[in-house]
């Protein structure tokens, strides 16, 4: 009887000692394996990466497709608007409550600290729900890549954050290193709201990307409108008492702060005798592009270039060649001829209308694409009737096509000219305009509209052209 007992006992033991085991086991296998603290201070915690994402944020947003994920975004903000694959997600308001959020069944949602302060009670039912929220937004540009970072933790996107970061960064040092070599630099002031004329903080992305496109901010010594904030106060009698080292005024435009238009801007009072005024040098910029955290920044701060340095970074000499011109040539020859800023999408670009073209709905020119922004920008331009689903970025351009884009560039008196080969022409109006203008030439007045066009040959007609633009 007493060895019976024992050897139940010790079975017992046994059964209880592998259980325990197992648990341990268990309990590790469960451990978190993704641990980070977002801008709000709040631990994070997650079993593993995120394959349901709610973003709130259109930075956010733009920084997960950079990071290659897709399928993996199930919803986003109803104001975004980039890149173009975002359209088609399911679209959410931070200003709502959670239950339409909570249905959708994410695992991650992510957010900025202005959300937490502006609709607390979201955040809160969002996490007592057992979803996972994470408040994220780099204050300046130095945070940009501990930012991009923890997106990739959260992601399972580690190793694509590096590999973004890297060209991203080295991009920013190639363009550093084209500025430094110009003299003189321009003086520039950056109007972030036309509310007091604010501008922005030396530590702020569009400070340093004012920096890195080769300007010096004439308000660098501006102090924040708030401890948070990157909007600092100026004012009118400021700007006015630097009119005269004013070489260039830049306004951003956009959703979340507006400075004024270029003429709004020349006409507020006192403001004539700003250098840049007199010298028709102010422009608008896509806040987007130069104050948004995503990886256009490259791009907006190309444009700061093209708008201080014009004659240098919108130059298309390199076009005056025999190489014959391909669409996606004459787009970019045509963007930088007539200075025109690259387009940058609202909401509003998708909804298209009867026979246009849709922002970034070309199957064969994605935003990947060395000329996409030039590209587009001709398109919604009205520089290329484009109708189809693809532009054919490679296709040869005939006379007929540089015909068409050139009557697009100005207000050309109607000429009435005989030529032989352009019956069969749908343009004929237009072609015989260029031609009577002196724009392009016939040979044994024979147009030939199919032939194809070298970039001198482009080059040489956009001179001719310029003494009928305004």
């Amino acid at each position: 009887m007493k060895k019976k007992l024992l050897i139940v006992l010790t079975l017992l033991t046994f059964i209880i000692t592998f259980s325990a085991c197992t648990n341990n086991k268990n309990n590790a296998n469960n451990a978190y394996k993704i641990e980070i603290t977002d801008d709000s201070g709040e631990k994070i915690k997650l079993e593993k990466p995120a394959e349901k994402i709610i973003s709130l944020y259109s930075a956010h947003t733009e920084n997960l497709f950079s990071l290659g994920l897709d399928k993996e975004v199930i919803g986003v903000s109803d104001k975004d608007a980039y890149p173009p694959q975002a359209i088609d997600k399911k679209t959410f308001s931070y200003k709502d409550d959670a239950e339409s959020i909570i249905g959708a069944k994410p695992d991650l949602v992510l957010i900025r600290p202005f959300i937490e302060k502006t609709n607390p009670k979201l955040v809160k039912d969002l996490k007592n729900s057992g979803i996972a929220v994470v408040s994220l937004y780099p204050k300046s540009f130095k945070e940009f890549d501990e930012y991009i970072k923890k997106l990739g933790i959260l992601t399972g996107k580690q190793k694509k954050a590096e590999e973004v970061l890297k060209e991203f960064n080295k991009e920013l040092k190639e363009i550093e290193k084209e500025s430094e070599s110009i003299n003189p630099k321009v003086k520039v002031f950056f109007e972030s709201t036309d509310t007091n004329c604010r501008t922005v903080t030396k530590d702020s992305m569009a400070a340093y990307a004012i920096k890195l496109a080769g300007g010096i901010n004439i308000a660098e010594d501006a102090k924040p409108t708030s401890s948070t904030s990157s909007i600092a106060s100026f004012g009118e009698e400021k700007i006015l008492a630097k009119a005269d080292s004013i070489d260039v005024y830049v306004a951003q435009k956009g959703a979340m702060n507006a400075g004024g238009n270029p003429h709004a801007i020349s006409i507020r009072p006192g403001f004539q005798k700003i250098k840049a005024v007199k010298e028709k040098r102010v422009y608008n910029i896509n806040e987007k592009l130069i104050s948004s955290p995503t990886f256009r920044f490259v791009k907006g701060v190309r444009e700061l270039q093209r708008i201080f340095y014009t004659d240098k970074f919108d130059n298309i000499d390199s076009y005056n060649n025999d190489n014959l011109i391909t669409k996606s040539d004459l787009a970019h020859i045509i963007v930088k001829f007539k200075h025109i800023g690259i387009y940058s999408p609202t909401t509003k670009s998708y909804a298209g209308r009867r026979n246009s073209h849709v922002y970034g709905s070309f199957k064969d020119v994605k935003p990947e694409h060395e000329n996409f922004d030039y590209i587009e920008t001709a398109v919604m331009g009205g520089y290329f009737d484009e109708k189809s689903e693809e532009f054919y970025p490679n296709k040869k351009v005939n006379r007929e096509d540089l015909a068409k884009v050139l009557y697009m560039l100005a207000d050309l008196p109607q000429k009435d000219v005989e030529i032989k080969d352009i019956d069969n022409s749908e343009n004929k109006l237009i072609i015989k305009t260029i031609v009577g203008n002196g724009i392009m030439n016939l040979e044994n007045n024979e147009f030939k509209p199919e032939s194809n066009v070298t970039g001198k040959e482009v080059l040489q007609s956009l001179n001719k052209i310029k003494q009928y633009m305004k």
